[in-house]
Parts: structure tokens; sequence; C-alpha cells
């Protein structure tokens, strides 16, 4: 859970009594942070410091003050996780209106299933990589429907974008197992992500203030949920060494979220997929407590020169063992 400070002289600090207040998403009824629960001691400190900063403060020009405001809105700006606040928001109403909008006319029009697919694809990546030029110039970025760069491997920051996971699914009358996917690698690891599922009008994501608290086990035979065309190698494996129900749907990041949610135990997947496929899924299952792995248990690892990255395991933590076990047993290697 995250915790919050008071900001005295410059500094982050507790309050002195060391007490805090815990914090509730009024949407959710969770809480997600701390926050110290100050007295008469810490608002005299507050004043103190205030006090003695403001002769100054008092004395700069308007100038001098602009300048020292806008070093602050460029920390805030600086700091990627208020950005993924924003991309939250983006995936669950801006980008996920405009490709629900985009759909729906597509079918009015007849459009062949390729079409909308091509469009789709085309649509999400352009508002996504418009919205990243705007509020992170600087930072690389690897998209399933943009040229590769190899820059981004020297760069300390890389997004990892799927604007629109799911193309069969999203072309298909009625289906809403399909996602948005946007993911932030930072110096080796990621660090922050979000999965949208606009037909259901929600968000998956890593924001401490929202990310998805895990639905307590059900009593019942865990659900293994694979994809809808080809139950893949590895699925078959798990459901023969693990007494499962089977549940198909379209979509790495509908599949994954469908764990995240509590719908589905177990999702395992080999034989092709790329980094944004599963990153953001990942690093979204992740933060909500679930198992993610290779299917040999090894860490998936991003922002390699190769994007091909076919294999993948999000389950319960409970299952994790039964289920790569069954998987190294049939020795699944990529």
């Amino acid at each position: 859970m995250k915790k919050l400070s008071n900001f005295v002289n410059g500094k982050s600090v507790d309050s002195t009594s060391g007490e805090t207040t815990t914090l509730v998403n009024p949407a959710t009824g969770q809480p997600f942070a701390t926050a110290p629960k100050s007295n008469a001691t810490d608002i005299d400190a507050a004043y103190k410091a205030a006090n003695d900063a403001f002769p100054d403060w008092r004395d700069s020009t308007p100038s001098q003050r602009q300048r020292a405001l806008l070093k602050i809105a460029d920390a805030i700006e600086n700091d990627p996780r208020m950005f993924e606040m924003l991309m939250h928001k983006l995936g669950e109403t801006k980008a996920g209106q405009q490709l629900q909008e985009l759909r729906t006319a597509l079918f009015a029009q007849g459009s062949t299933q390729w079409h909308i697919k091509d469009t789709g694809d085309e649509v999400g990546h352009r508002f996504l990589m418009e919205a990243l030029a705007h509020h992170r110039p600087n930072d690389a970025v690897l998209s399933e429907e943009g040229a590769d760069n190899n820059k981004r491997l020297s760069a300390n920051r890389v997004w990892i974008i799927d604007p629109l996971d799911g193309t069969n699914e999203y072309s298909e009358e009625g289906r809403g197992d399909w996602a948005i996917h946007v993911a932030l690698w930072e110096d080796g690891e990621l660090t922050a992500g979000a999965v949208a599922l606009p037909v259901l009008g929600i968000t998956l994501s890593t924001d401490p203030a929202t990310k998805p608290v895990l639905p307590a086990p059900l009593a019942r035979k865990p659900r293994l949920i694979t994809s809808r065309n080809r139950a893949p190698y590895s699925a078959h494996l798990v459901a023969n060494a693990i007494d499962c129900d089977a549940i198909r749907m379209g979509s790495a990041g509908a599949k994954a979220m469908a764990v995240v949610l509590g719908e589905a135990d177990i999702y395992v997947h080999d034989g092709g997929m790329h980094q944004w496929d599963s990153a953001a899924p990942m690093v979204v299952a992740q933060a909500a407590g679930l198992f993610t792995s290779r299917t040999d248990g090894s860490p998936l690892v991003y922002n390699m020169r190769d994007t091909w990255l076919p294999d993948f395991i999000v389950c319960q933590q409970h299952l994790a063992h039964q289920v790569v076990d069954a998987l190294r047993a049939g020795r699944i290697d990529w």
C-alpha cells in the first residue's frame, strides 16, 4: 500500500506522532494509501518553515516565481506515474471510445473483417502515438503497429504498446474480448501499465489508487482460460496435470485480465507472442498479486532487441508450482 508523507521544509517527513490514517477509494471502497495523522506540532513546524521561506519569495520577481512554478510543473510531468494515470484515462475513455465508435460505424457500412481489423489497428496506433509524442516526446516507443527503432535499446524509458489486442474479436460484431495495452519500461523493468477493456467499460492498471484487488478464491475447480480458436500445447499439459474447467476467449489482454478479475485462475500460452502482447497484462497482473512468468518459470524480460517473447503464464499464486511443473515436464522450451 502506498505511504504518503508530509512535505515540510523541502523534505518528506512522517507525523511526529507516527500515527497514520487509511485512505479509501470511494469508487471501490478499497484502501489504497496511508497518510500521516498530523497534530499541532506538525502544523507549527510547517508554519515555521513557510514563514522562514516567505521573505525570499516575497522579494523575488514575477519571472523568478514563474521559473520556480514551472520547475514544479516539470517535476510532476516527469514522474512516469503521473502519466500512467493519464494513460489509464486515455485507454478507458478516449482511445476505447474512439475504437468503439469506429467499430460501430464500420459494421454499419458493411465493411469486411479485414478492413475493420486494419482500420482499428491504424486508428488505435495513431491515437496513442500522438498522445505519447505530446506528453512524452523524449521517450522511446515499441508498438505492434509501428516500425521498431533500435534507439529504444539505449533509452531509459520505453513505452510498450499494443493499440488493439484481439483484432479478430474486434472485427466480429458482438464480441467484447479485445483490449488496449500500454506499459512503461524503465531502466531494466516494467514499472507501470494499463489494460483497457472498452466494451466492459473498465481499465485495469498498476495505479495504486485503482489497481485491481483479487477476489477471494472460490470453492470450485480451477478455471483454465485459453485461446478461442486453438488451445496451445501448454494448455493441454496443464489441463492433464490439474483438474480444470476450460474457458475460451480471444485477446491475450482479455484472457490475462479474466484471471485478474477472478473469472479464471490460470492463463498459459505458447507458440506465438511478442513483447507488446504480454507487457501490460503482465505488469497489471503482477501488481494485483498474481504469479507471472515464462512457461519454464523464468522471468519475462522486456525491451530486448528481438521482440519475440512467445510464451506467458498468469495464474493464482497457490497454483504456480503445479502449472510450472506441468509445463516443465512437457518440455515447453522456447
